[in-house]
């Protein structure tokens, strides 16, 4: 663990590489048990309150969905003593109400990948954490708040389903998605909230819809192009609205139960877990076995 303890952390998606208003700034690389974070972590000042940030993709945006290491990066946050994620995530439409350069604060996640690794548990400790509520209720409240005020439009709950990617949908399967009752597609969404509350992390999404998906039959079927666009446009409400965030999340105790995630979740006997995995998970379990 870090020595002084950083609090809050970001997650920034596509178009998001960096923070700006971050004053005393310094990179720190650190290396975890699942490998190296998508980047060194910046570790600066925003409005008085020491905050961890990193580029989900990298700067340059160098690594696709499946590729990132998801663990690595929750794993690094956590070691830094983060007890709030908030996202930045790119996503689009599956609904007409939805439109793009708006924002949706979700409440429910759909996982629908297929080849990432979804939990720091295993290989001699086992542990099965809830997740009916995916996101932190508390923190997905005052996120949107934070977009409101910013003067984003922001729709408060939304399904949220993650696909494997890189590839946009088919028609058959944006059809597909809006008939299981999903509002919201992106592709890096899961297995971070898991990884989150496996790390007894408050975590909540800015998703900025930058798009229709391929349902859409009046609308441009997405593209590359269209993304980056909507998203330039986005980052000033992205960067306002953790300014106006970040102070009020460092002035607050956390009253949810995010922080016990685990209080209820490990069931291997104590004295059977491998002595490298207690070191190994420390910074997470390391309040429970001692």
């Amino acid at each position: 663990m870090a020595e002084t303890s950083i609090r809050i952390g970001i997650i920034g998606g596509s178009g998001l590489y960096q923070m700006t208003g971050l004053t005393d700034v310094e990179e720190r690389h650190i290396s975890t048990p699942f490998g190296e974070p998508s980047d060194t972590l910046l570790i600066g000042t925003l409005e008085g309150v020491r905050v961890a940030f990193l580029a989900r993709h990298g700067r340059g945006h160098r690594i696709m969905p499946t590729e990132v290491n998801y663990r690595a990066n929750i794993f690094a946050l956590k070691s830094l003593g983060v007890e709030q994620v908030i996202s930045v995530s790119a996503c689009g439409s599956l609904r007409e109400h939805l439109h793009p350069g708006e924002v949706v604060v979700p409440h429910q996640l759909f996982d629908f990948t297929k080849k990432r690794a979804y939990t720091f548990f295993g290989n001699g400790l086992v542990a099965h954490i809830g997740t009916a509520d995916p996101f932190c209720p508390r923190l997905s409240d005052l996120l949107a708040d934070g977009v409101a005020e910013a003067g984003g439009t922001v729709h408060r709950g939304g399904r949220y389903i993650t696909i494997e990617g890189p590839r946009f949908s088919t028609k058959g399967e944006s059809f597909t998605y809006r008939a299981w009752g999903m509002d919201i597609i992106g592709m890096t969404t899961s297995p971070e909230a898991f990884l989150a509350r496996e790390a007894e992390m408050c975590y909540a999404v800015m998703a900025h819809i930058t798009d229709y998906d391929v349902w859409h039959e009046t609308e441009e079927p997405v593209n590359v192009e269209m993304l980056l666009s909507t998203l330039a446009a986005n980052a000033e409400l992205a960067q306002e609205t953790i300014r106006l965030l970040v102070p009020r999340l460092a002035a607050a105790e956390r009253g949810c139960e995010c922080g016990s995630t685990l209080a209820t979740a490990l069931i291997t006997r104590r004295d059977l877990i491998p002595e490298q995995l207690r070191w190994d998970l420390a910074p997470i379990v390391g309040k429970y076995l001692g």
